[in-house]
């Protein structure tokens, strides 16, 4: 079905166009239609499935520039998936201007949202607990709101946001629009829509992956020292160039992440005992191919955007059925290939019945590589990632940074990944073998005509 079917502004539709995007996926078309007429909805897809852009069209789409007051509020469980998502709503505003998109998140200092709140702002896209402590010092007025969308509703409520939503739903009119979209559907979230939402439209994208793009592998394990091992195996008999390892706790998943580096592997841990700025950095390391693997619990990994993901890795299965499903359909997406390695024990038993309902087959545990994998040596990452103590303050681009690194004898155009500005600070990701003649470039050339510290995260 083609975005040009619906009934979306000209200029949404324009920038659409020049994005590239025609042809809606099924929970854009099916949840965009009642979202236009302004019906409350309750979208049920996993990550990757186009949701962002469903709501982000649709909240576009119902926006009065000229009356420069909150209209909408997105609230999402991370800062990292709230990022996303405002990125994400700018890019699709593209062809409307003067829209102003205010990310409210913790984590940050306070005092540059309290700025940009008394110049106004359109769109609040932010987290739970920070929206609250502006609503509780008066700096938030939400009269002219009249949608309110919460995105990865279940893993907000896992968080425990239970009572900061509820005092955002009081504050807000009742008079407005009201979608949900969430990975999975469990009792708390429908006791939820039941009481905030009226007479909603359910859509329902079925979780299931293709499995010609994603493989499905089994392996029966008892104890946490097998398991260590098997992982090893896996890693390094399949090398995989970018994988993700999920794990039940917190702590857990540091154990994980810390023997896997004593046996240098590259590797980072992601879990919420840490702090945000140490979070912020270890997504964008292993984004940028810094890194390898990713350790991380199903919360910290929410909102985890990362390109062409080789493998997964279930350390224990997951509690829960469709986060199971979740989890697998971060690889293999876009049409590209994947793999997924689950361990079980012998107290699975009815998690695994559920899985194998939920694949319509039996499943029968497989042999582990051959122990002679162990003797192969752990890939080193890809790239490396450079930090300059300068930002969009300082008017910094990524042209800059670029033109930097490959003047005067540089570095090869293909030696540069990703490039991230922020406020204050830009980070490049370079091919490990151009990284020292790139941090030599950067700290001895200029930006901008100055010199700037650039130093290896």
């Amino acid at each position: 079905m083609a975005f040009a079917s619906l009934n979306l502004k000209t200029e949404l539709l324009e920038n659409l166009q020049t994005m590239g995007f025609e042809s809606m996926t099924q929970i854009q078309a099916e949840s965009l239609p009642p979202i236009l007429a302004g019906e409350d909805v309750i979208g049920q897809a996993k990550t990757g499935s186009g949701k962002t852009a469903a709501f982000g069209l649709g909240l576009l789409n119902k926006l009065d520039v000229k009356r420069f007051r909150i209209q909408t509020m997105v609230l999402c469980p991370t800062r990292e998936l709230a990022d996303q998502v405002a990125e994400e709503i700018r890019t699709l505003a593209r062809g409307i201007h003067n829209i102003k998109v205010l990310t409210l998140c913790g984590g940050v200092p306070m005092g540059p949202q309290v700025g940009s709140l008394e110049h106004g702002a359109h769109i609040i896209v932010g987290t739970p607990g920070r929206i609250v402590d502006h609503l509780d010092r008066n700096r938030l007025d939400l009269s002219n709101m009249n949608m309110l969308i919460l995105d990865e509703a279940d893993r907000m409520l896992e968080m425990g946001f239970q009572q900061h939503i509820d005092q955002i739903i009081a504050a807000a009119p009742r008079e407005r629009q009201t979608l949900l979209f969430s990975a999975t559907f469990p009792e708390q979230i429908k006791s939820i829509a039941d009481q905030i939402m009226y007479n909603p439209v359910m859509v329902k994208v079925e979780q299931k992956h293709d499995n010609l793009t994603i493989e499905q592998h089994f392996y029966r394990i008892d104890d946490n020292k097998g398991r260590l091992e098997a992982l090893r195996l896996l890693l390094l008999d399949k090398q995989p160039r970018s994988s993700v390892v999920f794990c039940n706790t917190k702590r857990e998943t540091q154990q994980v992440a810390d023997a896997l580096a004593e046996f240098g592997f590259s590797v980072l841990a992601l879990h919420g005992d840490l702090e945000q700025r140490d979070r912020d950095q270890m997504l964008l390391q292993f984004a940028n191919r810094s890194a390898r693997i990713l350790v991380a619990t199903d919360v910290a990994a929410r909102g985890l955007d990362i390109d062409e993901l080789d493998a997964v890795f279930n350390y224990h299965i997951a509690y829960d059925t469709e986060v199971h499903i979740h989890r697998i359909g971060r690889t293999g997406r876009a049409g590209s290939s994947g793999a997924a390695y689950t361990f079980f024990g012998e107290d699975d038993g009815y998690k695994m019945a559920m899985i194998e309902e939920a694949m319509n087959k039996d499943i029968i545990g497989e042999t582990l590589p051959a122990m002679s994998a162990l003797n192969k040596q752990p890939q080193t990452a890809e790239m490396i990632t450079i930090q300059i103590d300068a930002g969009k303050k300082q008017k910094i681009r990524p042209g800059d940074i670029v033109g930097a690194l490959t003047g005067d004898n540089g570095l090869d155009f293909n030696d540069i990944g990703k490039i991230k500005v922020t406020e204050f600070r830009a980070y490049v990701a370079v091919s490990s073998k151009a990284s020292k003649q790139a941090l030599n470039k950067l700290n001895k050339g200029k930006l901008k005509g100055r010199n700037y510290r650039a130093w290896f995260m």
